[in-house]
């Protein structure tokens, strides 16, 4: 769920690749100045799993995080759809969360309205319900165990960027500044970004729902769903429960739009979940409670010179089905693997310009459907309601639109743009498929690694003898990643035939089934190259040249 207290205010600013001047409030005076790879601003779920992705491939990363080291159980989050889920498969975090939380197989939206995920594509089926501060344990850890640098009580108070990197402006919980210097930073510091304000870019958009309720409390009744949502006449209600014996109970009602500092009790809270569910399942003990609106901004560019923006800093929306942290995760799932690529000096930095390419178009569609189901979900007049008839009967018994309707949601239907002439597959997010060793797909990218598939009991095509040896050829005992297992060859064991020495980067698998593909895939899931026959000799050197760079040297930050 995505929700805010306040509006935030900027100015326009360029976008581009070249470094640009942002605004500062405070950096001079300061005591000491640290270096790093890249700066995270904010330890959220985005900003988690970019710290950790970013630490796990060896480029030096600090979290600024301006709240107490303590992960914070008013979790605004509450699901994670299938492709988060592959996502988090990637880094071997899926299954423990797995347990720790419930799954649901149909997700109610609305009334009648609802989505069977049981025919869902993907390993994960269905919905995992859990808390926000769940998912951020576990990417926090994996964060700290990869070597991610945190700073706690620690403000970003402003940024100036140039042509070769970006000093940030920091004060600490003693008050002591400091300037920190990056090669580049991304703001995941939530809808009031000090990232995004610092490079003076707007954030256009408008409150959607005003005096939303909040609170946690406890049930004398449990709800007989895992989510109950529902919106009759002028009121709305969602309950979700935490696991430790407390619900979240988020309501509105259309007659009662005060500030959000207007005093919110118990009985308003409950009267609200009457009238929307029909009982208030006997709720008593609120630990805490508040109102908020829920806005629709987008930002219009999400790099800005060598710094991005990234989750709720970049888009935020209203709460209908759950895809505000989903679309952060992903946001950071494209983000860090460029940023490794570049900073170790394996892609030109135009790379880095594909993330506002392929993910601004996703966070407008998000804005798009959530804002509609919500419209549809709050209709008064006459046609309103009519449209959200129609869409409840479209949905619930035309297979195409059921279909579609499920892919966006969950987040497995959105395609990258490929250019001209591509295999239809570039772009697409490639399902867990099973390769030939036992293994799957999301196992071998869990090393962070392009993975190339290829038919089983075919090796790649023959290259022609490089008239030189490829540079700093790796040496004849270091690992070589195959399937999703580190093998140890024997000494002097060749490269694979036709292909450049990526060991550092490329993981080789073939396909378990008789497919006669030749695929490329890339370190977040989705195609990157592809050929649906033996590639032709130097075609499959070409592609993997221009994906993971001419050879494994690594750039000094």
């Amino acid at each position: 769920m995505t929700g805010t207290n306040g509006n935030p205010t900027g100015t326009t600013g360029t976008t581009g690749t070249t470094g640009t001047t942002g605004t500062t409030d405070y950096i001079g005076n300061t005591d000491t100045t640290d270096h790093t790879g890249v700066i995270v601003v904010g330890s959220g779920p985005t900003g988690l799993l970019l710290a950790g992705d970013l630490a796990t491939a060896g480029i030096p990363v600090t979290v600024l995080e301006k709240r107490p080291r303590k992960i914070s159980n008013l979790s605004r989050a509450f699901a994670l759809h299938a492709r988060s889920l592959e996502q988090l498969d990637a880094r071997g975090l899926a299954d423990e969360l797995e347990a720790t939380g419930r799954t649901l197989d149909r997700l109610r939206l609305f009334g009648r309205l609802s989505i069977d995920l049981t025919d869902l594509p993907s390993r994960f089926n269905h919905v995992l319900v859990l808390p926000q501060y769940e998912v951020e344990k576990a990417l926090a850890r994996r964060a700290v165990e990869a070597g991610a640098g945190f700073r706690y009580d620690t403000e970003m108070t402003g940024l100036v960027q140039d042509a070769d990197g970006v000093t940030v402006g920091t004060r600490g919980p003693d008050g002591r500044t400091e300037s920190l210097r990056a090669a580049y930073v991304v703001g995941a510091d939530g809808m009031r970004s000090a990232v995004r304000g610092a490079i003076g870019l707007p954030f256009p958009g408008k409150s959607v729902i005003r005096s939303v309720v909040l609170a946690d409390v406890k049930l004398a009744e449990q709800p007989d769903e895992l989510l109950t949502v529902n919106a009759v006449g002028d009121a709305f209600a969602f309950l979700a429960p935490f696991g430790d014996g407390y619900h979240r109970v988020i309501g509105w009602h259309r007659g009662r739009d005060v500030p959000d500092t207007e005093p919110l009790d118990l009985a308003e809270v409950k009267e609200i979940t009457r009238l929307a569910l029909g009982r208030d399942y006997g709720m008593h003990d609120a630990r805490w409670m508040s109102r908020f609106h829920s806005d629709e901004r987008q930002a219009p560019a999400y790099r800005v010179g060598r710094v991005f923006l990234a989750g709720d800093a970049a888009h935020v929306h209203t709460p209908a089905g759950g895809q505000g942290m989903n679309t952060g995760l992903q946001d950071a799932a494209n983000l860090s693997w460029k940023l490794v690529s570049v900073l170790a000096g394996h892609a030109d930095p135009a790379l880095l310009d594909t993330y506002q390419a392929e993910r601004h178009p996703v966070g407008k569609a998000v804005l798009r459907s959530s804002g509609g189901l919500v419209r549809l979900a709050m209709a008064k007049r006459p046609w309103t309601r009519a449209a959200r008839a129609a869409l409840t009967g479209l949905v619930s018994h035309v297979g195409p639109a059921r279909r579609k309707a499920t892919a966006q949601v969950t987040g497995i239907g959105y395609r990258y743009p490929a250019p001209r002439g591509s295999h239809p597959l570039t772009g697409t997010r490639i399902p867990d498929v099973r390769l030939a060793d036992g293994t799957r797909l999301y196992e071998a990218l869990r090393a962070g690694h392009f993975v190339l598939i290829t038919p089983a009991h075919e090796p790649p095509a023959q290259e022609p003898p490089a008239q030189e040896p490829p540079a700093q050829e790796p040496p004849a005992h270091e690992p070589l990643v195959q399937g999703s297992l580190v093998h140890e060859p024997p000494a002097q064991a060749p490269s694979a035939p036709g292909l450049p020495p990526h060991p550092d980067r490329l993981t080789t698998a073939h396909w378990a089934s008789a497919r006669r593909t030749t695929l490329l895939v890339r370190p977040d899931g989705y195609a990157a190259w592809a050929s649906d026959t033996t590639p032709a000799p130097g075609a499959l050197r070409s592609a993997l040249t221009a994906h993971l760079g001419p050879a494994p040297a690594r750039q000094l930050l």
